[in-house]
């Protein structure tokens, strides 16, 4: 079986070992009074350990190793930020070690000290055939506080990682919340599939050239169009011979230039979700909406802020047309609720906690929070398999927070890094 050395930080971190008559391996009488914080960076392993040997008591780093020997192995006899190491934790002691002062390092064994139950149920968890995630047979199992405690520390990860993307955003865009804000809705239009097209024709089309035409709605559905390389040819139909006319002249005034048309992704997709008929949606939100980012910092129910998305209608060409020139049977084109979950969901809630953090105020932190407590889970491959084991989903707040668990945590096996693993492990 397999030893690692996680799992020896793991002992040490919750003292899972047996600390009757602790002993260094020169017969010191040693007790353990705090193992210290766990340091993910370089350096020591623990980090303002207290231990006594002897008489004397001590504080200072712990450092770990699966054989004493590593010591030299991994570089630090010589290296001054081991100098402060009070205490060596070793699975194995096979050679001692003399710090540059010639002080004998103190060193514990742990190798008789650990119960072969843990080690087992380590083992099973973390290198067991298992089809989904490592701790599959237990997770549903797992008390409620633990997992909603767990659940909420990693979608706080997963909404900090977002925020480092939306502040690198927002340093291009020289501050400009709005016009960031404006370019990550325009994204989330195109769902994954036309998210980067979707975004280039943002950039390509700055809010404030849409700001000029905001009183005119063929104006701006023309931009968006024609910005999306939709009007090149010559259409048949009236409406977008319309489009294309206002935005030839339009073109020529604000010298812009569409992107490339062929980026735009139909294939497999539900009619309902074609490109066209999704920048027909937003373009009907560009014409209801001005300052929107403005507003949903001010809106302070989630209803309210449902209804600054509702209620988008499109032009009534796209009724029966989900393409240009192709004429369909009757159908509805309007912004529907749950895409209006989609926006709230992967724009707004970030923004609020984009905004939270940069500005350190917590009330908008809470608010992307509450806001993905009161948005209905999302269903996909992830959701389902925690159903299947018993993990309870109501919320978009659980839903995200188990897709960052199951790809940053479940993919990598990282147990002994996870409130659910360790809850799992420790013993009863």
């Amino acid at each position: 079986m397999v030893f690692t050395e996680d799992f020896l930080h793991y002992v040490w971190k919750f003292r899972l070992f047996d600390r009757l008559d602790l002993r260094t391996t020169e017969g010191e009488e040693l007790e353990i009074f705090s193992a210290g914080q766990h340091n993910t960076h370089a350096g020591p392993d623990f980090q303002n350990a207290r231990i006594r040997i002897g008489d004397t008591t001590w504080a200072g780093n712990a450092e770990l190793h699966l054989s004493s020997s590593d010591w030299h192995r991994h570089g630090h006899t010589g290296d001054g930020a081991y100098d402060s190491v009070i205490l060596h934790v070793v699975y194995t002691d096979d050679q001692p070690v003399t710090l540059a002062n010639g002080r004998r390092l103190p060193t514990l064994e742990l190798k008789n000290r650990i119960s072969a139950d843990l080690y087992q149920r380590y083992h099973n968890l973390v290198f067991g055939n298992q089809s989904v995630i490592p701790c599959e047979a237990s997770i549903g199992r797992v008390d409620p506080l633990t997992m909603q405690n767990w659940l909420t520390r990693v979608l706080v990860e997963r909404l900090e990682k977002r925020a480092e993307a939306v502040d690198a955003a927002l340093t291009l865009n020289r501050g400009d919340w709005e016009e960031t804000f404006y370019q990550y809705l325009a994204a989330n239009f195109g769902f994954k599939t036309n998210a980067l097209p979707f975004e280039l024709l943002a950039k390509s089309l700055p809010q404030n050239f849409l700001a000029k035409h905001k009183n005119n709605p063929l104006q701006i559905e023309a931009l968006i169009f024609g910005q999306a390389g939709f009007l090149d040819g010559e259409p048949v139909d009236e409406y977008p011979r319309s489009l294309k006319k206002e935005y030839d002249y339009l073109r020529k005034k604000l010298k812009i230039n569409p992107i490339e048309n062929h980026l735009w992704k139909f294939l497999r997709m539900r009619p309902q979700n074609f490109p066209t008929v999704r920048l027909a949606q937003f373009a009907a939100l560009v014409v209801q909406s001005s300052h929107l980012f403005s507003k949903i910092l001010e809106v302070k129910e989630v209803k309210d802020l449902r209804k600054l998305f509702s209620g988008i209608e499109v032009h009534p060409y796209w009724e029966t047309h989900y393409r240009f020139d192709k004429e369909s049977l009757p159908a509805a084109k309007h912004f529907g609720q749950a895409s209006v979950d989609t926006v709230l969901l992967n724009t707004v809630a970030l923004f609020l906690f984009s905004y939270g953090k940069h500005m350190q105020q917590q009330y908008y932190i809470s608010r992307a929070l509450k806001l993905l407590e009161n948005i209905p889970a999302e269903n996909n491959h992830v959701t389902q398999e925690f159903t299947t084991l018993g993990v309870n989903i109501f919320t978009a707040f659980e839903s995200q927070a188990l897709l960052e668990l199951k790809n940053n945590y479940c993919a990598y096996k990282k147990c002994l890094h996870c409130g659910v693993g360790i809850k799992i492990l420790k013993p009863v």
